[in-house]
Protein backbone atom coordinates (compact mmCIF):
# COMPACT_ATOMS: atom_id res chain seq x y z
CA UNK A 1 0.00 0.00 0.00
CA UNK A 2 1.75 3.45 -1.23
CA UNK A 3 1.46 6.05 1.30
CA UNK A 4 -0.84 8.84 1.13
CA UNK A 5 0.40 11.81 -0.79
CA UNK A 6 2.52 13.59 1.17
CA UNK A 7 2.35 18.13 1.43
CA UNK A 8 3.71 20.38 4.08
CA UNK A 9 1.56 20.67 5.84
CA UNK A 10 0.06 16.86 5.70
CA UNK A 11 1.60 16.46 8.97
CA UNK A 12 -1.43 18.11 10.66
CA UNK A 13 -3.33 15.26 10.18
CA UNK A 14 -1.64 13.01 12.51
CA UNK A 15 -1.76 12.38 16.09
CA UNK A 16 1.37 14.80 17.60
CA UNK A 17 3.84 14.81 20.62
CA UNK A 18 5.66 17.02 22.48
CA UNK A 19 3.67 19.94 21.58
CA UNK A 20 2.79 23.42 23.58
CA UNK A 21 -0.76 24.29 24.24
CA UNK A 22 -1.15 27.73 22.92
CA UNK A 23 -3.91 29.94 24.57
CA UNK A 24 -4.49 31.49 21.46
CA UNK A 25 -4.46 29.43 18.61
CA UNK A 26 -5.25 32.84 15.88
CA UNK A 27 -2.19 34.50 17.01
CA UNK A 28 -0.07 30.85 16.52
CA UNK A 29 -1.42 31.53 13.00
CA UNK A 30 -1.02 34.73 12.30
CA UNK A 31 2.49 34.11 13.37
CA UNK A 32 2.76 30.86 11.04
CA UNK A 33 2.01 33.31 8.46
CA UNK A 34 4.10 35.64 8.61
CA UNK A 35 7.30 33.12 9.00
CA UNK A 36 6.23 32.05 5.33
CA UNK A 37 6.60 35.01 3.93
CA UNK A 38 10.10 35.58 5.32
CA UNK A 39 13.65 34.75 3.45
CA UNK A 40 15.01 31.00 3.95
CA UNK A 41 17.84 30.39 6.81
CA UNK A 42 19.37 28.18 4.06
CA UNK A 43 19.43 27.48 0.42
CA UNK A 44 18.32 23.93 -1.07
CA UNK A 45 21.95 23.58 -2.96
CA UNK A 46 23.32 24.04 0.86
CA UNK A 47 21.29 20.72 2.09
CA UNK A 48 22.31 19.36 -1.33
CA UNK A 49 26.12 19.51 -0.47
CA UNK A 50 25.60 18.62 2.78
CA UNK A 51 24.14 15.27 1.59
CA UNK A 52 27.18 14.82 -0.76
CA UNK A 53 29.13 15.49 2.29
CA UNK A 54 27.52 12.43 4.39
CA UNK A 55 27.63 10.50 1.42
CA UNK A 56 30.72 10.40 2.20
CA UNK A 57 30.55 9.07 5.75
CA UNK A 58 28.22 6.53 4.63
CA UNK A 59 30.70 4.87 2.85
CA UNK A 60 33.39 5.02 5.24
CA UNK A 61 35.54 7.99 3.42
CA UNK A 62 34.49 10.86 5.67
CA UNK A 63 33.67 11.64 9.35
CA UNK A 64 30.71 13.24 11.16
CA UNK A 65 31.37 15.91 13.39
CA UNK A 66 27.83 17.28 15.10
CA UNK A 67 27.89 19.57 18.19
CA UNK A 68 26.62 22.63 19.96
CA UNK A 69 24.35 23.49 22.65
CA UNK A 70 21.77 21.90 24.06
CA UNK A 71 19.38 24.58 23.37
CA UNK A 72 20.13 27.85 22.48
CA UNK A 73 19.14 31.14 24.46
CA UNK A 74 18.03 34.39 23.56
CA UNK A 75 20.02 35.96 26.57
CA UNK A 76 23.62 34.73 25.44
CA UNK A 77 23.16 35.17 21.69
CA UNK A 78 26.98 37.72 20.89
CA UNK A 79 29.07 37.42 18.66
CA UNK A 80 32.01 36.28 21.15
CA UNK A 81 29.57 33.26 22.01
CA UNK A 82 29.35 32.39 18.38
CA UNK A 83 32.84 33.01 17.45
CA UNK A 84 33.96 31.02 20.37
CA UNK A 85 32.40 28.00 19.99
CA UNK A 86 33.28 28.33 15.98
CA UNK A 87 36.96 28.40 16.59
CA UNK A 88 36.38 25.26 19.28
CA UNK A 89 34.25 23.41 16.68
CA UNK A 90 37.56 23.95 14.51
CA UNK A 91 40.03 22.81 16.97
CA UNK A 92 38.25 19.51 17.21
CA UNK A 93 37.81 19.45 12.94
CA UNK A 94 41.31 19.44 12.52
CA UNK A 95 42.44 17.53 15.23
CA UNK A 96 39.81 14.38 13.46
CA UNK A 97 40.94 15.29 10.43
CA UNK A 98 44.85 15.31 10.96
CA UNK A 99 43.63 11.71 12.67
CA UNK A 100 42.08 9.79 10.13
CA UNK A 101 43.70 11.74 7.05
CA UNK A 102 39.73 11.88 5.69
CA UNK A 103 37.41 14.84 5.57
CA UNK A 104 35.96 15.84 8.88
CA UNK A 105 31.93 16.93 7.81
CA UNK A 106 31.01 19.45 9.75
CA UNK A 107 27.56 20.31 11.44
CA UNK A 108 26.69 22.82 14.47
CA UNK A 109 23.84 22.30 16.54
CA UNK A 110 23.13 26.00 16.26
CA UNK A 111 21.12 28.63 14.49
CA UNK A 112 17.82 26.84 14.89
CA UNK A 113 18.19 24.84 18.65
CA UNK A 114 15.68 26.59 20.10
CA UNK A 115 13.09 23.98 21.17
CA UNK A 116 13.48 20.94 23.30
CA UNK A 117 11.12 17.81 24.35
CA UNK A 118 10.37 17.42 27.92
CA UNK A 119 10.04 14.27 30.30
CA UNK A 120 6.87 15.81 31.90
CA UNK A 121 4.32 18.49 30.54
CA UNK A 122 4.72 20.51 33.66
CA UNK A 123 6.86 21.74 36.24
CA UNK A 124 6.36 21.93 40.34
CA UNK A 125 8.07 23.93 42.66
CA UNK A 126 7.21 24.28 46.15
CA UNK A 127 3.69 23.52 45.49
CA UNK A 128 3.19 25.58 42.42
CA UNK A 129 2.65 23.78 39.49
CA UNK A 130 3.45 25.56 36.03
CA UNK A 131 3.73 24.68 32.05
CA UNK A 132 7.72 23.21 31.49
CA UNK A 133 10.14 25.12 29.91
CA UNK A 134 10.54 24.04 26.34
CA UNK A 135 12.35 26.22 25.10
CA UNK A 136 13.61 29.76 23.88
CA UNK A 137 11.16 29.50 20.79
CA UNK A 138 8.13 28.30 23.18
CA UNK A 139 8.69 29.87 26.44
CA UNK A 140 10.93 31.22 29.40
CA UNK A 141 12.89 29.58 31.26
CA UNK A 142 11.85 32.07 34.32
CA UNK A 143 9.11 30.07 36.99
CA UNK A 144 6.03 32.23 36.54
CA UNK A 145 2.84 32.16 34.96
CA UNK A 146 3.54 34.41 32.41
CA UNK A 147 7.07 33.05 31.28
CA UNK A 148 6.37 29.91 30.92
CA UNK A 149 2.68 30.35 28.95
CA UNK A 150 3.54 29.12 25.02
CA UNK A 151 4.35 32.77 23.37
CA UNK A 152 4.10 32.34 19.40
CA UNK A 153 5.53 35.97 19.22
CA UNK A 154 8.76 34.17 20.44
CA UNK A 155 9.60 32.24 16.60
CA UNK A 156 9.65 35.71 15.33
CA UNK A 157 12.59 35.99 17.60
CA UNK A 158 13.90 32.71 16.97
CA UNK A 159 14.00 33.34 13.15
CA UNK A 160 15.94 36.51 13.78
CA UNK A 161 19.10 35.51 15.81
CA UNK A 162 19.29 31.75 13.66
CA UNK A 163 19.31 34.82 10.56
CA UNK A 164 22.16 36.66 12.60
CA UNK A 165 23.83 33.51 13.50
CA UNK A 166 24.35 32.12 9.84
CA UNK A 167 25.22 35.19 8.79
CA UNK A 168 28.27 35.65 11.26
CA UNK A 169 28.78 31.89 10.82
CA UNK A 170 29.57 32.38 7.10
CA UNK A 171 31.76 35.02 7.69
CA UNK A 172 33.66 32.90 9.88
CA UNK A 173 33.81 29.68 7.41
CA UNK A 174 34.38 31.72 4.18
CA UNK A 175 35.90 35.30 5.25
CA UNK A 176 39.43 34.05 6.61
CA UNK A 177 39.04 33.32 9.91
CA UNK A 178 38.87 29.20 8.97
CA UNK A 179 42.06 29.67 6.95
CA UNK A 180 44.43 26.92 8.04
CA UNK A 181 47.21 29.60 8.61
CA UNK A 182 45.27 30.99 11.27
CA UNK A 183 45.57 27.52 12.76
CA UNK A 184 47.69 28.85 15.89
CA UNK A 185 45.19 31.58 16.48
CA UNK A 186 41.99 29.28 17.01
CA UNK A 187 42.76 28.15 21.10
CA UNK A 188 40.52 29.70 23.75
CA UNK A 189 42.51 31.52 26.32
CA UNK A 190 41.30 30.11 29.04
CA UNK A 191 42.90 26.21 28.06
CA UNK A 192 46.12 27.75 27.08
CA UNK A 193 47.51 26.06 30.03
CA UNK A 194 45.76 22.69 30.02
CA UNK A 195 47.67 19.53 28.36
CA UNK A 196 45.08 19.88 25.55
CA UNK A 197 46.39 22.78 24.45
CA UNK A 198 49.95 21.68 24.07
CA UNK A 199 49.44 18.71 22.46
CA UNK A 200 47.04 21.17 20.20
CA UNK A 201 49.75 23.78 19.84
CA UNK A 202 51.87 20.76 18.22
CA UNK A 203 49.71 19.84 15.86
CA UNK A 204 49.38 23.38 14.96
CA UNK A 205 53.00 23.65 14.44
CA UNK A 206 52.79 20.25 12.22
CA UNK A 207 49.97 22.01 10.07
CA UNK A 208 52.12 25.24 9.48
CA UNK A 209 55.42 23.32 8.73
CA UNK A 210 53.17 21.20 6.26
CA UNK A 211 51.94 25.04 4.75
CA UNK A 212 55.24 26.07 4.60
CA UNK A 213 56.74 23.47 2.59
CA UNK A 214 53.81 23.37 -0.12
CA UNK A 215 55.00 27.17 -0.71
CA UNK A 216 58.30 26.76 -0.29
CA UNK A 217 58.06 23.74 -3.36
CA UNK A 218 56.32 26.59 -5.42
CA UNK A 219 52.75 25.59 -4.76
CA UNK A 220 50.20 28.01 -5.06
CA UNK A 221 48.12 28.21 -2.01
CA UNK A 222 46.00 30.43 -3.18
CA UNK A 223 44.51 28.70 -5.35
CA UNK A 224 43.14 26.15 -3.07
CA UNK A 225 40.10 27.95 -1.21
CA UNK A 226 39.48 24.73 0.62
CA UNK A 227 42.64 26.08 2.80
CA UNK A 228 41.49 29.37 3.23
CA UNK A 229 37.98 28.45 4.62
CA UNK A 230 35.54 25.45 5.19
CA UNK A 231 31.82 24.08 4.73
CA UNK A 232 30.08 24.57 8.22
CA UNK A 233 26.78 24.07 8.48
CA UNK A 234 24.08 24.16 10.75
CA UNK A 235 21.07 21.65 12.43
CA UNK A 236 18.48 21.00 14.68
CA UNK A 237 15.98 18.65 16.35
CA UNK A 238 12.51 20.04 14.27
CA UNK A 239 10.25 20.08 16.99
CA UNK A 240 7.90 22.75 16.43
CA UNK A 241 6.33 21.96 13.10
CA UNK A 242 4.44 24.94 12.43
CA UNK A 243 7.58 26.89 12.58
CA UNK A 244 9.18 24.44 10.45
CA UNK A 245 6.75 24.11 7.98
CA UNK A 246 6.31 27.95 7.67
CA UNK A 247 9.87 27.51 6.78
CA UNK A 248 9.18 25.18 3.79
CA UNK A 249 9.78 25.73 0.37
CA UNK A 250 9.57 24.07 -2.93
CA UNK A 251 13.09 24.45 -4.87
CA UNK A 252 12.46 26.49 -8.06
CA UNK A 253 16.11 25.03 -9.51
CA UNK A 254 14.31 21.37 -9.55
CA UNK A 255 11.35 19.59 -11.03
CA UNK A 256 8.24 20.15 -8.77
CA UNK A 257 7.84 18.16 -5.51
CA UNK A 258 11.58 18.95 -4.08
CA UNK A 259 10.87 20.60 -0.68
CA UNK A 260 13.16 21.34 1.82
CA UNK A 261 12.87 22.44 5.42
CA UNK A 262 15.11 25.78 5.08
CA UNK A 263 15.13 26.18 8.88
CA UNK A 264 18.49 24.71 9.02
CA UNK A 265 20.76 22.42 6.64
CA UNK A 266 19.99 19.00 8.78
CA UNK A 267 16.75 18.09 10.77
CA UNK A 268 15.96 15.61 13.29
CA UNK A 269 13.21 13.49 15.23
CA UNK A 270 14.23 13.17 18.55
CA UNK A 271 13.69 9.97 20.40
CA UNK A 272 10.39 10.49 21.78
CA UNK A 273 8.61 11.94 18.47
CA UNK A 274 10.03 9.07 16.18
CA UNK A 275 6.06 7.50 16.25
CA UNK A 276 5.93 5.82 12.79
CA UNK A 277 2.37 7.10 12.14
CA UNK A 278 3.06 10.19 14.35
CA UNK A 279 3.26 13.80 12.63
CA UNK A 280 6.74 14.29 12.63
CA UNK A 281 7.57 11.21 10.77
CA UNK A 282 5.36 12.21 8.65
CA UNK A 283 6.70 15.71 8.06
CA UNK A 284 10.00 14.21 7.30
CA UNK A 285 9.47 11.94 4.79
CA UNK A 286 8.64 14.82 2.17
CA UNK A 287 11.27 16.85 3.03
CA UNK A 288 14.81 16.43 1.05
CA UNK A 289 17.09 17.67 3.41
CA UNK A 290 19.82 15.33 4.58
CA UNK A 291 17.74 14.26 8.08
CA UNK A 292 18.63 12.55 11.16
CA UNK A 293 16.66 10.17 13.56
CA UNK A 294 18.07 9.59 17.54
CA UNK A 295 17.91 6.07 18.06
CA UNK A 296 17.34 5.51 21.91
CA UNK A 297 17.22 2.21 24.40
CA UNK A 298 13.72 1.71 23.25
CA UNK A 299 14.29 1.38 19.74
CA UNK A 300 13.55 -2.17 18.51
CA UNK A 301 15.42 -3.12 15.09
CA UNK A 302 12.11 -4.13 13.31
CA UNK A 303 10.50 -0.57 14.42
CA UNK A 304 13.54 0.84 12.97
CA UNK A 305 13.72 -0.65 9.20
CA UNK A 306 10.03 0.24 9.60
CA UNK A 307 11.02 3.91 9.60
CA UNK A 308 13.97 3.66 7.57
CA UNK A 309 11.28 2.52 4.86
CA UNK A 310 9.25 5.35 5.77
CA UNK A 311 12.23 8.24 5.87
CA UNK A 312 14.93 6.80 3.17
CA UNK A 313 12.51 4.78 0.52
CA UNK A 314 14.82 5.16 -2.04
CA UNK A 315 18.30 4.69 0.22
CA UNK A 316 19.85 7.38 -0.99
CA UNK A 317 23.73 7.61 0.76
CA UNK A 318 23.62 10.86 3.11
CA UNK A 319 19.74 11.39 3.46
CA UNK A 320 19.45 9.24 6.98
CA UNK A 321 21.84 9.73 9.84
CA UNK A 322 20.86 7.07 12.82
CA UNK A 323 22.17 9.18 16.30
CA UNK A 324 22.27 6.67 18.78
CA UNK A 325 21.95 7.50 22.44
CA UNK A 326 21.79 4.51 24.92
CA UNK A 327 23.81 5.35 27.96
CA UNK A 328 27.21 3.53 28.48
CA UNK A 329 25.12 0.75 30.49
CA UNK A 330 22.98 -0.09 27.41
CA UNK A 331 24.66 0.25 24.10
CA UNK A 332 26.96 -3.01 24.61
CA UNK A 333 23.42 -4.56 24.39
CA UNK A 334 21.07 -2.64 22.32
CA UNK A 335 23.39 -1.48 19.73
CA UNK A 336 24.38 -4.64 17.78
CA UNK A 337 20.96 -5.77 16.81
CA UNK A 338 19.98 -2.52 15.14
CA UNK A 339 23.20 -2.65 13.31
CA UNK A 340 22.69 -6.59 11.96
CA UNK A 341 18.89 -5.52 10.97
CA UNK A 342 20.01 -2.36 9.07
CA UNK A 343 23.09 -4.00 7.60
CA UNK A 344 20.76 -7.48 6.41
CA UNK A 345 18.48 -5.58 4.71
CA UNK A 346 21.04 -3.61 3.12
CA UNK A 347 20.12 0.04 3.86
CA UNK A 348 22.71 2.92 3.52
CA UNK A 349 22.89 4.76 6.95
CA UNK A 350 25.00 6.98 8.50
CA UNK A 351 25.94 5.68 11.84
CA UNK A 352 26.65 8.17 14.56
CA UNK A 353 26.96 8.09 18.50
CA UNK A 354 25.54 10.75 20.68
CA UNK A 355 26.90 9.97 23.97
CA UNK A 356 25.58 12.75 26.51
CA UNK A 357 22.01 12.06 26.41
CA UNK A 358 22.10 8.66 27.75
CA UNK A 359 24.32 9.22 30.26
CA UNK A 360 22.83 12.34 32.39
CA UNK A 361 23.01 11.99 35.96
CA UNK A 362 21.90 13.95 38.73
CA UNK A 363 24.52 14.95 41.21
CA UNK A 364 24.25 14.63 45.09
CA UNK A 365 24.02 18.62 45.00
CA UNK A 366 21.08 18.48 42.96
CA UNK A 367 22.14 19.57 39.72
CA UNK A 368 22.31 17.30 36.48
CA UNK A 369 25.26 16.71 35.23
CA UNK A 370 26.84 14.06 32.85
CA UNK A 371 30.16 12.86 33.91
CA UNK A 372 33.19 13.24 31.50
CA UNK A 373 34.05 9.14 31.77
CA UNK A 374 30.96 8.02 30.87
CA UNK A 375 30.73 9.90 27.45
CA UNK A 376 33.75 8.41 26.64
CA UNK A 377 32.50 4.97 27.58
CA UNK A 378 29.62 4.95 25.53
CA UNK A 379 32.08 6.32 22.57
CA UNK A 380 34.56 3.83 23.15
CA UNK A 381 31.71 1.08 23.33
CA UNK A 382 29.95 2.63 19.96
CA UNK A 383 33.55 2.28 17.98
CA UNK A 384 34.38 -1.44 19.34
CA UNK A 385 30.91 -2.45 18.22
CA UNK A 386 31.07 -1.40 14.88
CA UNK A 387 34.79 -2.58 14.93
CA UNK A 388 33.01 -6.13 15.95
CA UNK A 389 30.30 -5.92 13.21
CA UNK A 390 32.83 -4.48 10.53
CA UNK A 391 31.41 -1.77 9.90
CA UNK A 392 31.88 2.06 10.01
CA UNK A 393 31.63 4.20 13.39
CA UNK A 394 30.86 7.27 11.13
CA UNK A 395 30.32 9.94 13.46
CA UNK A 396 29.46 11.88 16.73
CA UNK A 397 27.04 14.07 18.00
CA UNK A 398 27.96 16.29 21.04
CA UNK A 399 26.34 19.11 23.53
CA UNK A 400 29.02 21.40 23.90
CA UNK A 401 29.91 24.95 24.13
CA UNK A 402 32.70 27.50 24.14
CA UNK A 403 32.34 29.33 26.87
CA UNK A 404 34.22 28.37 30.13
CA UNK A 405 31.38 26.59 32.00
CA UNK A 406 31.17 23.74 34.69
CA UNK A 407 28.75 21.54 33.65
CA UNK A 408 29.92 18.14 33.12
CA UNK A 409 31.78 16.61 35.47
CA UNK A 410 34.99 15.09 34.75
CA UNK A 411 38.25 15.42 32.36
CA UNK A 412 41.30 16.00 32.72
CA UNK A 413 40.67 19.19 34.68
CA UNK A 414 38.57 17.28 36.75
CA UNK A 415 35.57 18.92 37.52
CA UNK A 416 33.58 17.71 40.91
CA UNK A 417 30.10 18.14 41.78
CA UNK A 418 31.55 20.85 44.16
CA UNK A 419 32.50 22.68 40.85
CA UNK A 420 28.66 22.44 39.01
CA UNK A 421 27.82 25.29 41.29
CA UNK A 422 30.51 27.50 40.19
CA UNK A 423 29.57 28.18 36.11
CA UNK A 424 26.32 26.09 35.82
CA UNK A 425 24.95 28.09 32.92
CA UNK A 426 22.75 25.71 30.49
CA UNK A 427 19.25 26.44 29.90
CA UNK A 428 18.45 22.73 30.00
CA UNK A 429 21.18 20.18 29.73
CA UNK A 430 24.84 19.60 30.62
CA UNK A 431 27.10 20.54 27.84
CA UNK A 432 30.65 20.09 27.42
CA UNK A 433 33.24 22.90 28.19
CA UNK A 434 35.51 23.97 25.30
CA UNK A 435 38.61 21.92 27.29
CA UNK A 436 36.87 18.72 27.48
CA UNK A 437 35.44 18.97 24.04
CA UNK A 438 38.86 19.42 23.03
CA UNK A 439 40.31 16.38 24.97
CA UNK A 440 37.14 14.48 23.30
CA UNK A 441 38.19 15.25 19.79
CA UNK A 442 41.95 14.04 20.55
CA UNK A 443 40.62 10.70 22.40
CA UNK A 444 38.07 9.99 19.12
CA UNK A 445 41.20 10.78 17.19
CA UNK A 446 42.82 7.56 18.65
CA UNK A 447 39.90 6.30 17.99
CA UNK A 448 39.67 7.19 14.43
CA UNK A 449 42.64 5.76 13.50
CA UNK A 450 42.50 2.27 15.05
CA UNK A 451 39.26 2.25 12.92
CA UNK A 452 40.72 3.14 9.87
CA UNK A 453 43.59 0.49 10.03
CA UNK A 454 46.87 2.67 10.68
CA UNK A 455 46.32 4.68 7.47
CA UNK A 456 46.12 7.74 9.34
CA UNK A 457 48.82 9.98 10.79
CA UNK A 458 50.28 9.91 14.44
CA UNK A 459 49.32 12.42 16.89
CA UNK A 460 51.52 14.89 18.95
CA UNK A 461 51.74 13.11 22.65
CA UNK A 462 52.19 14.52 25.90
CA UNK A 463 53.52 13.27 28.64
CA UNK A 464 51.15 12.20 31.00
CA UNK A 465 48.22 11.56 28.73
Amino acid sequence: MSPKRWTPDSWRTKPIMQVPEYPDPQALAEVEKLLATFPPLVFAGEARELKRGLAKVAGGDAFLLQGGDCAESFAEHGANNIRDFFRVFLQMAVVLTYAAASPVVKVGRVAGQFAKPRSSPTEKRDGVELPSYRGDIINDIAFTAAARTPDPRRQIEAYRQSAATLNLLRAFAHGGYANLASVHQWMLGFVKDSPQSRRYEELADRISEALGFMQACGLDLEGHPELKGTEFYTCHEALLLGFEQALTREDSTLPPGNWYCTSGHMVWIGDRTRQHDHAHVEFFRGIKNPIGLKCGPTLKADDLLRLIDILSPENEPGRLTLICRFGADKVADRLPGLIRAVEREGRSVVWACDPMHGNTIVAANGYKTRPFDLILKEVQSFFAIHGAESTYAGGVHLEMTGQKVTECTGGARAITDADLTSRYHTVCDPRLNAEQAIEMAFLLADLIKRERGGKAKPLPAVAGL
